[in-house]
């Protein structure tokens, strides 16, 4: 063997230049793109909602000569009201570690890395767990096998479904109850796997430059303005176990429709009210501090996010379980 040996003039030493964590993606969490973020300033409160009703139908009537027009109103519901919970998770940096750690490592940028996919997942996860999901909105569907009844749908991937006409009568109905046309489809990743190769959308986009399903061509096919697809996950084992991953967005798919600017008397399906008066607070109720525990010889990253994700109009979405088997 020669010497000196590599190990005697080479001492492994940490990349400065590569890490690996496994962060999410942005993308991966659409909730408040599902329910669009509502700034307010106070941590609960009551909004207005005028009667659909009312609305929808014309007290107008031809008028005589010397006669009086025709009257007529609306009501409003004031009882309707949110209330925006904190939920909040820290990391505490002790002082060995932080004077120990090696480049690239960096334990304040990694803690608030950290604490911010936290609160980001937890959104997701109340999203996911109040709205997605049956017994919630004006429509639930079910997807069967075969021989789909009543508010049954063949699963899209059957042979001989048809995802785009179901959602295409979906849209319809929803238009003739509130006046909007659905304008967002969620599916989880899997619908989206079995949409691609489904042989009616494959028909309609052949002569497409490219030939390829994408979402953006599914969000035309189903004529809405967007197709989500989150690939949000987590890992749903304590601590320590071995870890079990599962996608938030099953194999199901919701049909709603999402005000693009929220504003006064504007109906969406759903809001995140977001309690930016809460103070140090941004755009999304979300607030990042470091502090000091002495009493830990640590430095503390806590962060904090206060919302309520909140169903505003149930008739402005469709739910469609087990979309694939």
């Amino acid at each position: 063997m020669p010497n000196p040996t590599p190990s005697d003039v080479h001492v492994n030493t940490p990349l400065t230049n590569l890490s690996v964590a496994y962060i999410q993606q942005a993308t991966n969490f659409i909730a408040d793109k599902v329910a669009p973020i509502v700034p307010v300033q106070k941590q609960s409160d009551r909004y207005f909602v005028y009667d659909r009703a009312d609305w929808f139908r014309t007290e107008a009537d031809e008028r005589a000569p010397g006669t009086e027009s025709a009257g007529g109103g609306w009501r409003v519901d004031n009882t309707p009201t949110y209330f925006a919970r904190i939920y909040a998770v820290h990391k505490d940096i002790d002082d060995p570690t932080q004077a120990n750690a090696d480049a690239p490592i960096n334990m304040d940028r990694d803690a608030t890395e950290w604490v911010t996919q936290q609160l980001l997942l937890k959104r997701e996860k109340v999203f996911v767990d109040a709205y997605f999901k049956t017994g919630v909105w004006g429509t639930d569907l079910t997807g069967v096998a075969a021989s789909p009844t009543g508010n049954q749908f063949l699963q899209w991937d059957q042979a001989s479904s048809t995802p785009i006409k179901d959602i295409e009568g979906q849209a319809i109905a929803m238009a003739e109850k509130t006046g909007y046309k659905p304008n967002v489809l969620v599916i989880g990743p899997r619908v989206l796997a079995a949409l691609k190769d489904h042989a009616d959308i494959l028909d309609r986009i052949k002569y497409t430059q490219r030939g390829m399903v994408t979402v953006d061509l599914l969000a035309g096919l189903f004529e809405v303005e967007k197709v989500l697809v989150p690939f949000a996950t987590e890992n749903t084992a304590a601590e320590g176990a071995t870890a079990s991953y599962s996608l938030l967005y099953g194999k199901s798919a919701l049909l709603c429709y999402a005000a693009p600017n929220p504003g006064l008397m504007k109906p969406s399906a759903g809001y995140i009210f977001a309690w930016t008066g809460l103070f140090g607070a941004g755009a999304y109720g979300n607030r990042i501090k470091r502090f000091r525990m002495e009493q830990l010889a640590a430095d503390r990253i806590e962060g904090e996010m206060a919302f309520d994700a909140k169903l505003v109009a149930a008739e402005l979405g469709v739910f469609l379980s087990g979309a694939v088997a």
